[in-house]
């Protein structure tokens, strides 16, 4: 259910609508928009009775029942579309944002050398993976701590944001202290103890959908996130399993404008696990962002056939500079820009 608030009402109109809500064990989440404040009520179970009750209280314009299972990350709750703060990157709202980096931290030069070439080509945030979940448990699964320091040194010299994964809810803490952006990948989607802690922290979540998710199940775990008081959730498609075996995956172009049409949250999509092809990339890329997505993940490496992990579709450090350009010309085309990196005075 949500509360439409009157432009008149006041701090104490809200407070008094937050007990009685409370009395009832339910949740008012509050939201102030450009034209209006609405209070999100959630819970186990609402009376029937609530939304006449809550019409006859001073500072209430009128109330509206949200029919969507996913309540907070419905377009029946908010709206307009949401824009999460990363460090003065705005995802959502006009701008489309572009996250590069490698799949795994590798080494100091590694990621120093890419942070570099990717903010020169003008991606706005980095992304690279500590905590790597695997198929094979003797794979590489990334270099941890260690990983995550080499991140924040590169943000400190590039002033890109950090996006790396968080695998479990005992590493929240940790990978919170050096991240900008917590990551939850596919494999952790429905990881409901992960998704409450991170939703915790407060701080912006990108929330990757399971590799054979619906888009329901996919907002009602952004709905885990959100419940906790922490609305700062950006969706992302990387494809799903089906039968096809010529692509990883099969990258869910439909998904991104189904999303954007079911929810108010910023959507960016990820070609690169969406193909698992490197030469498919900026075909998918192009394609997504005029499909309305927010911004793009994209890995890139100095040396993709000598990466420990997803070489294949990781684009050249070139061909990732060649690539933005023609990014640029999709968002205009589509009425939106490109969003540029932050000065690094800022970042620091």
């Amino acid at each position: 259910m949500v509360i439409v608030m009157r432009n008149t009402a006041t701090e104490e109109h809200i407070a008094d609508i937050q007990e009685r809500l409370g009395e009832y064990h339910l949740r008012g989440h509050l939201v102030r928009g450009e034209e209006r404040t609405i209070i999100g009520v959630v819970g186990a179970t609402i009376p029937l009775t609530l939304r006449e009750e809550m019409e006859h209280f001073p500072g209430v314009d009128h109330t509206l029942r949200i029919t969507r299972p996913y309540k907070l990350a419905s377009r029946e709750f908010r709206t307009e579309s949401s824009v999460v703060d990363v460090r003065g990157i705005k995802v959502g709202g006009g701008a489309c944002v572009v996250i590069a980096g490698p799949c795994s931290v590798e080494s100091e030069e590694q990621i120093m050398q890419t942070a570099r070439a990717v903010r020169e080509a003008g991606a706005t945030m980095l992304r690279g993976g500590a905590f790597k979940p695997r198929t094979s448990p003797y794979a590489f699964r990334g270099l941890g701590e260690i990983g995550l320091q080499l991140m924040a040194q590169a943000r400190a010299e590039t002033g890109l944001p950090i996006v790396t994964e968080v695998m479990t809810p005992a590493d929240v803490d940790m990978v919170a202290r050096y991240a900008d952006v917590l990551q939850v990948g596919a494999r952790n989607m429905q990881n409901y103890q992960l998704l409450e802690e991170v939703g915790r922290t407060g701080m912006p979540v990108l929330l990757k959908r399971g590799m054979a998710a619906t888009i329901e199940e996919w907002l009602l775990s952004a709905e885990y996130i959100m419940n906790q008081d922490n609305p700062n959730v950006i969706l992302c498609e990387r494809g799903i399993r089906t039968y096809e075996t010529a692509t990883r995956n099969t990258m869910d172009i439909n998904a991104i404008a189904v999303a954007k049409r079911l929810s108010h949250l910023p959507v960016i999509a990820d070609p690169s696990h969406g193909t698992g092809k490197w030469y498919l990339v900026p075909p998918i890329s192009l394609a997504a962002l005029a499909a309305g997505a927010d911004g793009l993940i994209i890995e890139a490496h100095p040396d993709p056939d000598r990466a420990v992990s997803d070489g294949g579709q990781s684009l050249t450090l070139e061909n990732f500079a060649t690539l933005m350009p023609r990014l640029r010309a999709i968002a205009e085309a589509t009425d939106r820009t490109m969003a540029t990196p932050l000065e690094v005075a800022v970042a620091v």
